[in-house]
């Protein structure tokens, strides 16, 4: 999900914002990491050391006849970085070539050399009061509660949060749609608790994302912004780094990512700042931490926190839930649409009702984020149960729902009581000159995730974004004009 987000948002710069950007090889390096599939990354290190373009040809013969649309996806992806580029030459074969300033910067981060400091400078004045990781990591899980427990506590009285956020967070947050001022007081909206329901890294880099889009009305520059971020992402936790070699906005900076425990700097010594484990998983898929989000979960003998560390909750069919938790803060969000009325050291009990859904619903919480938070912190119990009941009725995958059928669909019921219709707000496409055309574009968007309805028989689908798609059928044109093959139309959204 973080990869996909970062990936929206860099997508749409401008390839003049790529040259600065790869002018850093720790950019390089994180975006390579991180933002590119296997097969995209082989073909960056086959080309990587050459001297001269490579043949399309030679490439394509790497590549399994069956995996022609993951040689696509991974040439596309490619482009729109601007990494890759097509050398068109009447006198050469068709051929390949990285980009400079990328292909330049990703050899000096793998071989090393250079005084381009873009990976940290490290301290070389001891400080009197280390700072332990043990504490940054305390630091950083409660700087990341004190966020999470405003958008949950703006849903009402149930903000226990030991500290107070910044008031450029709470504007932050606003900016966002993740909280939404109702006279003078806060109120989390739909997209606040889709917030919620993401892993932290993807929660950090979405309100990162907000933060770079606003970058230019805080007076900063947002590739010196983006460009930190991804220098964050190769630090070491614990290492004290220092301030001298930052530019001005990357200065300015430090004080918000304080703010996010996403790095820590003493009051008193402004000459040095610490990275947080929020900042040096930017660009991996590690858990930065275990927050009240998954601990104080009760788990079943014998499991253990890393394989069950989201299921604690049970519901029965009479609409009564149990879970197994002494966390405030998912005690908080259950009481978002659950009425609770029993609490033990290590479990709360209470009743989905239909007040309490139109209650959430009136918050801007839908329906389906209600059943997908049920269903992704199911108790390890339930999510057995239907794995036997799906393995009993010969399914080879979870076709049987692991919350009871009666539950879903009476929340579904409730919502549609006040809300007879939906809007979405996307873009058609139609007229495919056949259908393996239509096919490979709706699969397109089916794998980007922008795909919300498809007709097969008017071969034509609907989606929320079309320049991913646009872009998408444009470099396949190219491709095929250049290859000689018949020429590829472009339907009209």
């Amino acid at each position: 999900m973080s990869s996909l987000r970062s990936f929206e948002y860099l997508e749409q710069l401008p390839g003049t914002t790529f040259k600065r950007l790869y002018q850093q090889p720790s950019t390089a390096l994180a975006i390579f990491r991180r933002m590119l599939p296997h097969l995209a990354k082989t073909f960056v290190m086959a080309l990587l050391f050459l001297t001269e373009p490579f043949p399309i040809e030679d490439i394509e013969a790497w590549v399994r006849p069956d995996s022609k649309r993951e040689q696509d996806r991974a040439i596309d992806i490619l482009e729109r970085l601007h990494i890759l580029s097509t050398i068109q030459d009447p006198n050469q074969p068709r051929s390949y070539r990285l980009n400079n300033p990328f292909s330049s910067s990703l050899r000096l981060a793998l071989t090393g050399g250079g005084n381009h400091q873009s990976f940290g400078v490290p301290c070389d004045t001891p400080e009197q009061d280390k700072v332990s990781t043990r504490f940054l990591d305390d630091f950083a899980r409660t700087q990341w509660e004190a966020i999470l427990y405003y958008i949950v506590g703006s849903a009402g009285p149930a903000n226990t949060a030991q500290i107070a956020i910044s008031t450029g967070t709470q504007k932050l947050l606003q900016i966002g749609n993740l909280v939404e001022l109702r006279g003078r007081t806060p109120t989390i909206t739909e997209a606040g608790f889709t917030f919620l329901l993401q892993e932290i890294n993807a929660q950090v880099w979405s309100l990162l994302i907000i933060y770079l889009e606003n970058a230019d009305t805080l007076g900063m520059d947002s590739v010196d912004v983006l460009a930190f971020l991804f220098t964050l992402g190769s630090l070491d936790v614990g290492q004290d780094y220092s301030t001298a070699n930052l530019s001005p906005t990357q200065q300015q900076m430090l004080e918000d990512l304080n703010d996010f425990g996403i790095i820590y700097r003493q009051p008193k010594d402004t000459s040095r700042f610490y990275p947080t484990r929020l900042a040096t998983t930017l660009t991996s898929d590690a858990n930065p931490m275990t927050t009240s989000l998954t601990s104080g979960v009760t788990l079943p003998s014998g499991s253990t926190q890393s394989t069950n560390q989201r299921g604690f909750i049970v519901i029965e069919t009479n609409y009564r839930i149990y879970a197994y938790t002494s966390s405030p803060l998912q005690i908080s969000i259950l009481a978002l649409f659950t009425k609770l009325s029993t609490r033990y050291p290590n479990m709360v009990s209470g009743r989905v009702t239909k007040e309490s859904i139109q209650r959430a619903i009136a918050l801007g919480i839908t329906s389906q984020q209600i059943i997908s938070y049920l269903t992704a912190h199911a108790h390890p119990v339930m999510v057995e149960r239907s794995r036997a009941a799906n393995a009993a009725a010969g399914f080879a995958q979870n076709q049987l729902p692991t919350l009871p059928p009666t539950v879903v669909d009476q929340i579904r019921l409730w919502q549609i009581e006040n809300d007879r219709m939906k809007s979405t707000v996307g873009f058609l496409f139609n007229h495919f000159r056949d259908k393996p055309e239509y096919d490979d574009c709706v699969n397109y968007a089916e794998t980007i995730g922008v795909l919300v309805w498809r007709s097969e028989a008017k071969r034509c689908f609907f989606v929320t974004q079309h320049e991913q798609i646009a872009k998408y059928l444009q470099n396949k044109k190219k491709r095929a004009e250049a290859s000689g093959t018949p020429r590829v139309g472009t339907p009209a959204p």
